[in-house]
């Protein structure tokens, strides 16, 4: 039955298309509607806009190409290499270790303290931004009702101190901020008025205290990170030298980096800028995946650098940036300009990736005392 009905419908779809084939051809194109005219059609390109667009369009699929490669490459890298990624985070930081044919370790966090201490050193220089737009301006009372709720919650913060874990002098240097933060609170309310000397006098009190903190934080965090690290270096045993380490960094955490700097005590001076990375972005906090993204793109980039140009750390390097620098000694040359420019460092360098020239001038908290 179904074997006839198929063969009746082919039947009609023939009949069907002879009908159609007999029917006379119309010469020309069939009139646009109106309501078409006005949607159709495309502005005729300058001269060279289609040839320059092919062009350009080499460029786009080049970096859809590099998304495709990069997930191979990445699922290649994390099967034959360890790789530690050590990210910023307000914790304190964030430790995974990738080992391969095994789940991800994640690191336990930095003990809570860290986050206590950072927290009432910064609520004390917050006091500085919510007052700052107000200075010496009598008649602007817009800053009232944020300290007061701020100073809601310090005076909560102050009443709980007592109840941290923490050695019996970090928490008294702590009754010691939040008190004179509701102090300074307390005057400014009262006066109904916020000026620069009151606001110097006070930040000057503070500072010694704030820098205990500060110094407590550290060790804390510190010690912490490097005993993580130094289990993951046992762990590891012998893999440990085809170990990659990637951290991240904004602008003003680049000097100095805390985490940074513990994984360089133990991936030694030659690891630095060939398997220990420090990775610049425009945040402090970033994703996992995008760090084992940029990571990917590093290493694959260096196969690319050997292959083309037989140096494997070429493309470490802005691949213009020799070629730009002769042109700027050119261009500053025909305008009497004295060219003002770092020194050539090699392909592959293994210098700290951050400010190393000494000098002149306090370089810590410590310093400015």
């Amino acid at each position: 039955m179904k074997s006839a009905i198929f063969l009746a419908r082919r039947a009609t779809a023939s009949l069907a298309f002879l009908a159609l084939a007999t029917l006379p051809v119309v010469a020309g194109a069939a009139e646009l509607p109106a309501d078409l005219k006005s949607l159709v059609g495309t502005p005729l390109p300058a001269a060279g806009d289609i040839e320059n667009a092919n062009l350009l369009a080499l460029n786009r699929a080049m970096f859809d190409l590099y998304g495709d490669a990069s997930d191979v490459f990445r699922t290649n890298i994390l099967a034959n290499h360890p790789v530690i990624l050590a990210l910023f985070s307000g914790a304190g930081g964030s430790f995974t270790l990738y080992r391969p044919g095994q789940p991800p370790l994640e690191a336990p966090s930095v003990p809570l303290v860290y986050q206590l201490l950072k927290s009432v050193g910064h609520s004390t220089m917050a006091l500085a931004q919510v007052v700052g737009p107000y200075l010496d301006n009598p008649k602007d009372k817009s800053w009232v009702a944020p300290m007061l709720a701020f100073r809601s919650r310090m005076q909560s913060a102050l009443e709980s101190v007592n109840a941290t874990a923490m050695p019996p002098d970090w928490r008294e240097n702590n009754h010691i901020i939040l008190k004179a933060n509701i102090a300074f609170m307390d005057e400014c309310l009262k006066k109904g008025d916020i000026s620069y000397d009151a606001l110097k006098a006070f930040s000057v009190r503070q500072a010694p205290f704030l820098a205990k903190n500060v110094s407590w934080a550290a060790q804390t965090q510190v010690a912490h990170w490097m005993k993580v690290v130094a289990e993951w270096k046992t762990l590891l045993g012998s893999d440990w030298n085809k170990t990659y380490g990637a951290s991240n960094t904004i602008y003003v955490a680049r000097q100095n980096n805390v985490i940074f700097s513990v994984l360089a005590q133990f991936f030694g001076p030659e690891a630095i800028n060939d398997r220990l990375i420090l990775i610049e972005t425009v945040s402090f906090t970033t994703t996992k995946a995008d760090m084992l993204g940029s990571l990917t793109r590093i290493i694959a980039d260096r196969s690319v650098g050997q292959l083309f140009f037989g140096n494997g750390r070429l493309m470490d390097y802005e691949l213009m940036g020799g070629d730009a620098r002769d042109a700027i000694i050119a261009e500053a040359g025909k305008r009497n300009m004295q060219p003002f420019l770092p020194p050539v460092v090699p392909f592959g360098s293994r210098q700290w990736p951050t400010l190393v020239t000494p000098g002149p001038g306090p370089g810590a908290i410590k310093d400015l005392r």
